[in-house]
């Protein structure tokens, strides 16, 4: 009897889990379409061929034959280091000679803008446009992303570096719209030795690795690199496991939190009849307008009386609102947002990312994002919607 590769065996396992899911959700039928981002790495790779052996059996079992989706693949192309056209031609060649159809490659381009929260922020909100996109334009049901449990980790000590609360420490959900993780309850070593089964090629991305001669790296790399080595030899090996585990019982918390805060955000938005805080050239309130849109007036004094895991919610959604990058909106600014609330002594205007201002004035907080246009004068803030959504952020997802 031929010995199927225990990490080729996970893999797959986790992906059929996940088409079944799709499927229990009316979301997936015969037919139907799923793609796969792949960047050519370990981690896609093994995700592609996984995916590539289980699309043409969704659904067996015992009582089913199942039936067959199209599987495809995305591999985006930030252009951000010099051979990156190359790298994605060969990770969409991977993916043509695993049967994956279609596989497109979108070359995106990623701002060199401070307001994005930096270039790892762009980078990943390009992508993830991208993604979306092609999601679209193909009719896909979703979009599976080959994180890992070791990118988990590495989201969870990344959150707790910057402060940021149980939602950051929260790391990556495994659904969330049309983008889906099977991975998740896998390692990194499993990846690996899927493509070492199917004999697939991998390509590790420079910036994974820290550099040789001690210069800078991205976060994600020092702590890949240097952390996560650190506590598991202090630790013991089954750190990593802790730190996904902790992620996943914080998350249920935070979505029950969030949706709390979306109804209190709903109840203390407001819409002034005059401009108080000075709306026009050079003013800090909300009507200074911007390129990303209106700003948002929220009742101070109803938002004081909430309890402060909910008030602080509630600011930092109203932040995200207005254009303030999520990567960069840390606890100091909501400390500072929640000042102008509960210990209001008549101070300035709070800057925040993304060149967004906050103020108080006659009761109210006025939130504005990046501005103001020279020469503009406004009289009237627009209109709130009457249920705010209380925006998450995408807590470092690679």
């Amino acid at each position: 009897m031929t010995r199927v590769d225990p990490a080729l065996a996970a893999a797959r396992s986790a992906v059929r889990a996940e088409l079944a899911d799709l499927v229990a959700a009316g979301s997936l039928g015969p037919s139907g379409t799923v793609l796969v981002a792949c960047s050519g790495g370990a981690d896609s790779l093994a995700l592609a061929a996984a995916t590539a052996l289980e699309a043409g059996r969704v659904g067996r079992s015992v009582r089913s034959r199942g039936f067959a989706v199209r599987a495809g693949a995305v591999v985006v192309d930030h252009g951000l280091q010099a051979g990156s056209a190359d790298v994605a031609d060969r990770a969409a060649a991977r993916c043509r000679e695993l049967g994956l159809d279609p596989v497109v490659v979108r070359r995106v381009h990623v701002p060199d803008d401070a307001a994005a929260g930096g270039p790892e922020a762009a980078a990943r909100a390009a992508r993830y446009d991208a993604l979306e996109a092609v999601a679209r334009e193909t009719g896909a049901a979703a979009v599976l992303l080959g994180h890992t449990l070791d990118d988990q980790a590495e989201s969870v000590l990344l959150g707790l570096a910057r402060g940021s609360g149980a939602r950051s420490l929260a790391g990556m959900p495994r659904r969330r719209g049309v983008h889906r993780r099977p991975f998740l309850g896998l390692r990194r070593s499993q990846t690996e030795a899927v493509c070492a089964a199917v004999g697939l090629e991998y390509w590790t991305d420079p910036t994974n690795l820290l550099p040789p001669d001690g210069a800078p790296a991205p976060a994600r790399t020092r702590v890949r690199g240097v952390v996560v080595p650190a506590l598991t030899a202090a630790l013991g090996p089954g750190v990593v496991e802790a730190l996904a585990r902790t992620a996943d019982q914080l998350r249920d918390d935070a979505d029950l939190l969030d949706d709390l805060a979306a109804d209190l955000l709903a109840e203390v938005s407001t819409v002034p009849a005059g401009d108080p805080a000075g709306t026009g050239p050079g003013g800090t309130g909300p009507g200074d307008g911007g390129a990303t849109g209106a700003g948002l007036v929220l009742d101070a004094e109803a938002l004081a009386g909430a309890a402060p895991a909910l008030r602080r919610r509630v600011l930092r959604a109203a932040a995200l609102a207005v254009g303030c990058p999520p990567g960069s909106t840390t606890a100091r600014h909501v400390d500072a947002l929640d000042a102008l609330v509960v210990s209001w002594r008549g101070q300035d205007a709070v800057h925040l990312p993304g060149d967004a201002r906050a103020r108080r004035a006659c009761g109210s907080l006025f939130l504005r994002p990046a501005g103001p246009r020279p020469g503009r004068a406004t009289s009237a803030v627009p209109s709130t919607p009457s249920h705010q959504h209380v925006p998450q952020p995408r807590p470092e997802e690679e």
